[in-house]
């Protein structure tokens, strides 16, 4: 006979220390105000432009623990619900990271949601309406979300296609905060922050970001994230030359197709040359 079943729920923690994020408009009140009415959100922008920075800075605004999850395309409704383990001669369930943010009343952000698989999705429907429930089927429960039980999506619109894209029944369930790349100046003051290099080099980086971005459609899917940007100067606060760093975190990471990389090349030695 095997033991009485135990629940296993994962420790869920608020982040400490306030994460760096630079709003650029009316996100954060947005966020709040949908905090407070316990709207689930959903975040659209291209890749890189800080919406998992925001979420992060917005746990810790809000002081609620937050559970992060990288969809893709194996992702089951198990792996966010939870399952039943065998430890020893015990039978064991362990919630998912959806389920324990519900159970702790934390927030739950599902990075690029439209790279799950559709059935798994669904299961986040009954916690983005006026029910707030999670059911668990495989045990009989259902769950009512605690006031403070807050859900995030966020997908790239740029990469949407007849097979990744939200479905109307799903997408009509949120309140929806659109990002984009911020200002030049704005951009700047965050790689230099972020990066630990001086404003000018920042600027520089920005500049060559907006070159590439110009470059979206005609031979890029997308140019230089922020993220990129931050990463190249990473590496110039490292002693890097800036040339190599940008060609490195900017370029290389853009293509490998040897007439775009011989473009972005150009365009490094254009703002740093």
């Amino acid at each position: 006979m095997l033991a009485e079943i135990k629940t296993l729920t994962p420790i869920l923690e608020r982040p400490l220390t306030a994460p760096y994020y630079r709003p650029i408009g009316e996100e954060v009140a947005l966020f709040e105000a949908a905090a407070r009415q316990r709207l689930p959100v959903l975040l659209k922008g291209p890749t890189g432009c800080g919406k998992t920075r925001f979420v992060e800075y917005m746990a810790w605004k809000l002081g609620r623990p937050l559970a992060t999850v990288a969809c893709h395309d194996d992702l089951t409704t198990a792996d966010l619900v939870g399952r039943y383990l065998i430890v020893g001669e015990e039978t064991v369930w362990l919630d998912g990271p959806l389920t324990a943010a519900v159970r702790m009343g934390a927030i739950c952000y599902l990075d690029e949601i439209v790279e799950a698989r559709k059935d798994t999705t669904v299961v986040i429907h009954p916690l983005a309406d006026s029910r707030r429930l999670l059911a668990v089927d495989k045990r009989g429960e259902l769950i009512p979300a605690p006031a403070e039980f807050m859900l995030v999506i966020s997908y790239n619109p740029g990469y949407q296609s007849v097979l990744k894209e939200i479905k109307p029944s799903t997408r009509q369930r949120f309140v929806a905060i659109e990002f984009d790349y911020p200002a030049a100046d704005i951009e700047a003051e965050i790689v230099a922050t972020e990066g630990g290099v001086d404003v000018e080099c920042a600027r520089k980086l920005v500049k060559l970001a907006e070159l590439t971005r110009n470059l979206k459609g005609a031979g890029l899917d997308e140019g230089a994230s922020t993220r990129l940007l931050v990463h190249a100067a990473q590496l110039i606060a490292a002693g890097i030359a800036p040339q190599t760093a940008a060609t490195a975190a900017v370029a290389r990471a853009l293509s490998d197709e040897p007439d775009m990389s011989e473009t972005l090349d150009d365009l490094v030695r254009a703002v740093f040359g």
